[in-house]
């Protein structure tokens, strides 16, 4: 494995530090304050960004072209009049200028960002320029109401079956006590990155060269646990590692672990979307209404999925009921499926498996509902 040094690769960018992707959009700088420009450019540079710098105003082309626009607030004065567009801010140091908000308005900027307090957020909105940041991945967690409800399954089945739709797919392992993901997938020896390779990932890590880092397993990537003794990451790096993720677009597959702990929540915030996997019956049901208390606190929305009907076990409808969780569905006990992981097929493989036709069908209606064509 890699290490830290991979980790702190994956925050500069990519090889190259402070190299943008070929085609990348370059920034622009409008400044005469040297000190000033001096920052700029240590914030581009941290973001991945090469930057065109300016004095003054530029041709319309160039203004209307850069895909951001900062204006030192030294020189607000020598852009009024310019067009109008997305993507500028008025960026200087002065906290307490009555008048900034003023100039801002004058120039038509998005906001106004006062340095050093600012420098996170502007280095957040330089990387998505050098990553052409659009739409977010939808991001579907799975957990299980019980132990052995089959969320691990499911999760691989749902990330398989995106990927087999053609989706940009990343499946990650959010349970460092389940065994690994890589391994349900039939990868452990694949090579690439693991989770404790981002232990000490700071700030914002870069999306491309995350997704390239990871190991690629039935066309999609899968970030999992390796085989060590470390069984947590901290928080920050959590939540980097999944905002990432989420910022290449496509579909991202977490499977969560049965506690929700401070690097479990940062995970369950970025989620639009949490699968609650919940045998057909009652004591199965008793346990999964805890983890859907601790789930519920931060989650925006959460459904249960209901595996299987045990004899004289409750149906998909009463399952939901009793827990209060509007029902996402009901997956049928697939016999066999344990043998075939078993010899390296993951759950999912098989298009026409009961399995499958539920991923499959499950995707088509939640990309329809966040406006994604199918």
């Amino acid at each position: 494995m890699a290490g830290s040094k991979s980790s702190e690769l994956l925050e500069r960018g990519g090889p190259g530090g402070g190299v943008p992707q070929p085609g990348a959009g370059r920034p622009l700088i409008i400044t005469e304050d040297p000190a000033l420009l001096d920052d700029l450019l240590r914030l581009c540079a941290a973001a991945g960004a090469r930057a065109h710098v300016r004095h003054a105003m530029p041709e319309h082309s160039g203004w209307e072209s850069a895909p951001l626009v900062l204006v030192g607030d030294d020189a607000a004065r020598r852009v009024r009049g310019a067009p109008r567009r997305d993507g500028v801010f008025l960026v200087g140091r002065e906290p307490d200028d009555p008048l900034v908000w003023q100039r801002a308005v004058e120039i038509g900027a998005e906001q106004v960002l006062r340095l050093p307090d600012a420098e996170a957020r502007l280095v957040d909105r330089l990387a998505d320029v050098v990553e052409g940041a659009g739409r977010p991945a939808l991001t579907v967690g799975v957990i299980g109401g019980s132990g052995g409800a089959g969320a691990s399954t499911l999760a691989c089945a749902l990330a398989v079956t995106a990927a087999r739709s053609g989706e940009r797919t990343i499946l990650i392992d959010g349970d460092p006590l389940g065994g690994g993901m890589d391994v349900l997938l039939g990868g452990e020896g694949a090579e690439g990155l693991r989770w404790p390779d981002f232990a000490r990932s700071r700030g914002r890590v870069a999306a491309g060269a995350l997704e390239e880092s990871l190991p690629e397993l039935h066309a999609l990537r899968v970030l999992s646990w390796d085989r060590g003794e470390r069984v947590a990451v901290p928080p920050a790096a959590v939540r980097s590692v999944v905002a990432a993720a989420r910022r290449r677009g496509g579909v991202v597959v977490v499977d969560l672990p049965r506690r929700v702990d401070e690097a479990v929540a940062e995970v369950l915030a970025q989620l639009d979307l949490v699968l609650m996997v919940v045998p057909g019956e009652l004591r199965s049901v008793a346990a999964a209404a805890r983890v859907a208390a601790g789930v519920r606190m931060v989650a925006r929305d959460v459904r249960v999925v209901v595996r299987g009907r045990c004899p004289g076990g409750l149906d998909a409808e009463a399952v939901a009921g009793l827990l209060r969780v509007p029902l996402a569905g009901e997956v049928p006990l697939e016999v066999g499926l344990p043998g075939r992981v078993a010899e390296g097929e993951p759950p999912g493989s098989s298009a026409r498996s009961a399995l499958a036709r539920f991923c499959a069908g499950f995707w088509q209606r939640a990309l329809a509902a966040q406006g994604v064509p199918a």
